[in-house]
């Protein structure tokens, strides 16, 4: 996550938001993930790729391994998704800097009114 938020300062932006959401999502088989994929976008653009179509054989053997590895209830198979989010904003004069650690005038459970908990440590 570090690695997304310092590339977004490396273009240019400031203040890098950075949150993931994992998604597991079963299909009925690799074709079907397959499909999820390329509407996606996310087929093979590499330039070197294969231009010949895949074999009976090669696709048969995919989906028995991909079942193997990834089994979900119900001879389902299951692909886990990783959605990231990333905000930042350009940088401008008038945007706020951050503050120092520690350097805060109030205690944030007097400004929100109540009564503050120390957190309990491990021995």
């Amino acid at each position: 996550m570090r690695e997304w938020g310092a590339l977004l300062q490396r273009a240019g932006f400031a203040l890098p938001v950075v949150d993931a959401d994992r998604r597991i999502v079963r299909y009925p088989d690799l074709l079907a993930l397959m499909r999820d994929l390329r509407g996606l976008g996310l087929a093979n653009a590499l330039l070197a790729r294969s231009r010949r179509p895949m074999t009976r054989r090669l696709l048969t053997r995919l989906m028995e391994a991909y079942a193997a590895h990834f089994p979900a209830e119900d001879g389902r198979i299951s692909a886990t998704f990783e959605i990231v989010y990333l905000t930042a904003w350009s940088p401008h004069e008038s945007q706020p800097k951050l503050l120092r650690p520690g350097s805060a005038a109030k205690r944030l459970a007097d400004a929100l009114g109540v009564k503050e908990t120390p957190l309990k440590r491990d021995e």
